[in-house]
């Protein structure tokens, strides 16, 4: 069986996804997507996490932060991956796993520790705390 690849020959899966991220068969309908050349602002990334955690769609939120992570000055990685490993937890919740869920809580959480203040708006250490979308949300600045 061959892998969806991309321009460059990296493995990346064209499968549709449902709103919980699992792969759906080829050709089913599933929710968009984020592109994967997505490189928001720091602010544009928050807004647009909002608003996928609004919807309770944390495994959109993790695309729209680890787009930020991969784009972001380096001093900023660990507040952004921190962020997305949250929201994988997050989704590891909604879809039952809840071992894999306190792996990557953990593993978020300790990249978001050492963070210092309120980096754009967002409070690092109750992100850090998170362990449901609307603690997160409250992290962020935000409500449902």
């Amino acid at each position: 069986m061959s892998r969806d690849r991309d321009a460059e020959g990296r493995a990346r899966s064209a499968r549709p996804r449902d709103a919980f991220g699992r792969p759906l068969p080829h050709g089913a309908e599933g929710v968009a997507r984020v592109p994967d050349d997505y490189a928001p602002t720091a602010e544009q990334a928050v807004a647009d996490g909002v608003e996928m955690l609004r919807l309770d769609r944390p495994f959109h939120a993790h695309e729209i932060f680890e787009g930020r992570w991969k784009s972001c000055p380096p001093d900023e990685r660990e507040l952004w991956q921190g962020l997305a490993q949250i929201c994988v937890g997050l989704t590891h919740l909604q879809r039952g796993n809840a071992r894999g869920a306190e792996t990557l809580l953990e593993r978020g959480a300790a990249r978001l520790v050492p963070v210092e203040g309120r980096p754009y708006g967002i409070d690092a250490a109750r992100a850090a705390r998170a362990r449901s979308v609307a603690d997160l949300l409250a992290a962020l600045g935000a409500e449902l």
